[in-house]
């Protein structure tokens, strides 16, 4: 019976440390996204484990290795911070969206990997939002990292790309943009179709 009141202190003790406020520093490595940005990145996640068929809206002639192929967009995985769309063109199963909060925002990068699942020499490039943005739409300037990448392996005319993304209750969309440049791709969120193959170098 004596020990009673030891075990009740370590239970108010514990109480308390349960009810104890988040520190500081805690806090700050949370991300701090905008209302647009967590409405945008939910309406995304909203769609997680379903797939969609898409179709090139632009008119470049740079994306005719986009035509006759099925596209198809899969919201793979999703967790609170982040989420990973696969892009599949064809048979080719090599691009991954990747979608992740930080500390500033939104960042989008693109995990490219060979058919061994390997990685490319080009992978991993994107960039972060650098405005509010809208419940609807998100663009991401190209980051420093992502321009010394395509400088190094030969692609300067990439080094000012801005991707964007869009949704709305019928539609998602991806766009890349630069000078002389504009591919898009709407992707019909009305008709889920059958999840595709599991994207090279993922499990």
């Amino acid at each position: 019976m004596k020990s009673m009141p030891t075990l009740q202190a370590s239970g108010l003790a514990a109480l308390c440390l349960i009810a104890m406020p988040v520190s500081a520093t805690q806090a700050e490595s949370q991300p701090k996204l905008t209302q647009p940005q967590q409405s945008f990145f939910a309406q995304i996640a909203s769609h997680c484990g379903q797939a969609f068929a898409g179709k090139v809206v632009s008119d470049d002639s740079a994306d005719s290795a986009f035509s006759g192929k099925a596209l198809i967009m899969h919201v793979r995985e999703c967790s609170d911070t982040e989420l990973k769309i696969p892009f599949h063109v064809g048979d080719d199963h090599s691009r991954t969206w990747v979608i992740t909060k930080t500390s500033q925002g939104l960042r989008l990068k693109h995990d490219h990997r060979h058919q061994d699942g390997s990685e490319d020499a080009v992978t991993m490039y994107g960039g972060d939002t650098a405005s509010a943005g809208t419940d609807q739409r998100q663009s991401f300037p190209i980051d420093k990292a992502s321009i010394d990448n395509f400088i190094k392996n030969g692609l300067t005319q990439s080094v000012t790309n801005v991707w964007h993304m869009a949704i709305t209750p019928t539609t998602f969309s991806y766009q890349l943009t630069r000078e002389n440049r504009d591919f898009k791709v709407d992707f019909d969120l009305t008709q889920p179709v059958a999840l595709p193959p599991t994207p090279w170098g993922h499990d």
